[in-house]
């Protein structure tokens, strides 16, 4: 799992703000609940900016592209801690803008793997045979007739792609985790149709799983996959005839869509901006309630404008936090001086003002 994220002077967060996943508070209710993470803010906060900064680490080992200018004003820095198993992991950057990075640092367990201070060329890979990799050839990684004088290459992905790791290693874990981190854009990539969705759906077992989706969020219907001249596939709600079903559905159905296609995939974190947009806040709860219990290992953070999520009915007061204008996220635990408990209106005492003073 994601135990801590901390990111500073990265777009509008010039101060260090984090996201502590291993901060709970003692409540024995919804237990369930602790891999969800809600945020609510004002319009223009940044909730859309964090999780491009929390999903940072994925175009950095990834070779993904990732979205403009990070910061001209100095470097950006990132920290995030990661647990699998007994093993604690924690990985550190800093980047000047997305293909210039300035410094790379691995720890596990307390131990320093290596650092890469790129702007004054001093490395230290000494901690190389704590993963037994002290064989690694790091002389043809700092040869710089290989690199590309604009891009340097993080040593972590350099690693992870050149040395023979097994497959329980600590390393592994950590690319596989950092592969399956997705996010959400609620206007960007929710209305559109998948190709290679529609071919998976060519499985009956894939297509009643994702009719009985539809079903369960409360949209009744019948999808049938049929093959067109062109060879490709198209997906229909079967009526009293076959309806085209991306030129028909409704947004939230679309919306709907296009999340199921990122879950099914069983990704490690998913971070959803602007959760709920198109949902009715029932079909919103039963979503929450849907995550809880089909992706108990799965870690999610949804920003959302919807109070009526703000409930202890299917979270919890550690599970929902407000990102204010300063840039400062604090859970609605720790925003106030009462003592909340299960029987709390948490959404009436937001709307009341209870927390203003963090927003």
């Amino acid at each position: 799992m994601l135990k801590k994220f901390i990111v500073s002077n990265y777009k509008n967060f010039k101060d260090e703000i984090s996201l502590d996943f291993s901060k709970i508070g003692e409540y024995s209710f919804n237990a369930d609940s602790l891999s969800i993470r809600l945020i609510y803010g004002r319009n223009a906060t940044g909730k859309t900016n964090f999780g491009r900064a929390l999903l940072n680490i994925k175009s950095l080992l990834c070779g993904m592209q990732s979205s403009g200018l990070i910061n001209e004003d100095g470097a950006a820095k990132f920290k995030y801690e990661f647990k699998f198993g007994n093993d604690e992991v924690v990985y550190k950057y800093s980047r000047f803008a997305n293909t210039e990075l300035c410094d790379e640092e691995l720890y596990i367990n307390g131990e320093a793997i290596f650092k890469c201070d790129f702007k004054n060329s001093k490395f230290d890979f000494q901690g190389l045979s704590i993963i037994s990799a002290e064989t690694v050839n790091t002389k043809r990684y700092l040869n710089k007739d290989e690199m590309d004088n604009e891009y340097v290459l993080p040593f972590l992905r350099w690693l992870i792609n050149n040395t023979a790791f097994s497959d329980d290693s600590v390393l592994i874990q950590l690319s596989k985790y950092v592969r399956k981190m997705d996010m959400i854009t609620v206007g960007h990539d929710l209305l559109y149709s998948n190709r290679n969705f529609l071919e998976n759906l060519k499985n009956p077992v894939y297509l009643q799983s994702f009719e009985d989706f539809l079903n369960l969020m409360g949209i009744e219907c019948k999808l049938v996959l049929q093959e067109l001249p062109d060879g490709q596939v198209e997906l229909y709600f079967s009526q009293n005839k076959l309806v085209p079903f991306y030129s028909t559905a409704s947004s939230g159905t679309l919306a709907l869509t296009s999340l199921y296609q990122k879950i099914v995939s069983n990704p490690s974190l998913i971070y959803i901006d602007d959760f709920a947009a198109f949902y009715h806040y029932e079909m919103a709860e039963k979503l929450i309630c849907y995550f809880k219990d089909k992706y108990p290992e799965c870690q999610f953070i949804m920003t959302s404008h919807n109070t009526n999520l703000m409930t202890n009915k299917i979270v919890r007061p550690d599970c929902l936090f407000i990102l204010s204008s300063r840039g400062t996220l604090t859970a609605l635990c720790d925003a106030t001086e009462r003592e909340l408990r299960e029987g709390h209106n948490l959404e009436k005492m937001y709307i009341s003002g209870e927390f203003e003073k963090y927003e």
